[in-house]
């Protein structure tokens, strides 16, 4: 199995800084911040990082995806739904690269990928205004050769393979199935020319298999489940480093005096 580079999320960062600092998420008491969980991360091996500024804000803002584009040394990958008001977001954070995804404003998560086919005319046209840019586009689209074809007739440079069905597959036919579906559709990239990456739950524990059985991967995206491990797995650090402070700095009980 080949090296394949990792593309870390940070949306899982932001949706925990929300959680309380909706109102003022720049504040500088706001936390945690995907700008320092970007560094981490670019600083522990990986090779890009993404963000997708969704168009009712509800993690990364704009000015987040800026701060980080600007502060990492690896590449900035921008998520981003095919809209006008996305083209220009994109024209101010200037991004390395984006990757076109479908938007439903009552989805919790990115549900199925875009339906390049049915919409190839404007997402042609998109994808022509971000490459006016330096942009690499790669589109999210489920593992139908449909869609690849239509990636590549739309002018993309890559395609990312939805893998979500394969990552909520309880059952190991299911899996194979979807691991089938995947296989055809990365070929099929290929031989039209488009680099082949993937994402959505993906973890720990079917990363490997899915890279094995699926040729041509070059990256796969991230987010929630090593957001999801370092918080169990970072605990302790955390939970120490906390009470070292209470231990050397006590904090005294005004009604008693202690």
């Amino acid at each position: 199995m080949a090296s394949v580079e990792l593309g870390f999320n940070v949306d899982h960062v932001a949706t925990l800084r929300q959680a309380r600092y909706r109102l003022d998420p720049f504040s500088p008491l706001a936390e945690p911040d995907p700008l320092a969980a970007a560094l981490i991360a670019e600083e522990a091996g990986a090779s890009q990082i993404t963000a997708h500024v969704r168009e009712d804000r509800r993690h990364i803002q704009e000015e987040d995806a800026r701060r980080i584009r600007q502060a990492i040394r690896t590449r900035f990958n921008l998520e981003m739904a095919p809209t006008t008001e996305m083209i220009e977001v994109a024209k101010r954070i200037q991004p390395h690269e984006a990757c076109l995804v479908p938007e439903r404003r009552e989805e919790v998560t990115t549900e199925g990928g875009l339906d390049v086919a049915s919409q190839a005319d404007w997402v042609g046209q998109v994808i022509q205004e971000l490459k006016k840019m330096g942009v690499r586009v790669s589109v999210f689209i489920d593992p139908e050769e449909i869609q690849v074809k239509a990636a590549a007739s739309v002018g993309a440079d890559a395609v990312e393979l939805h893998t979500g069905a394969y990552a909520l597959a309880r059952e190991g036919a299911t899996a194979a199935k979807e691991l089938a579906r995947h296989r055809q559709a990365s070929e099929k990239a290929v031989t039209l020319g488009l680099s082949v990456h993937a994402g959505h739950g993906l973890h720990y524990r079917n990363v490997r298999r899915y890279l094995r059985e699926v040729p041509h991967v070059t990256v796969v995206n991230i987010g929630h489940s090593i957001v999801a491990r370092a918080l169990l797995y970072g605990l302790g650090a955390a939970i120490r480093e906390m009470v070292q402070l209470l231990e050397k700095e006590p904090v005294e009980d005004p009604r008693t005096g202690d």
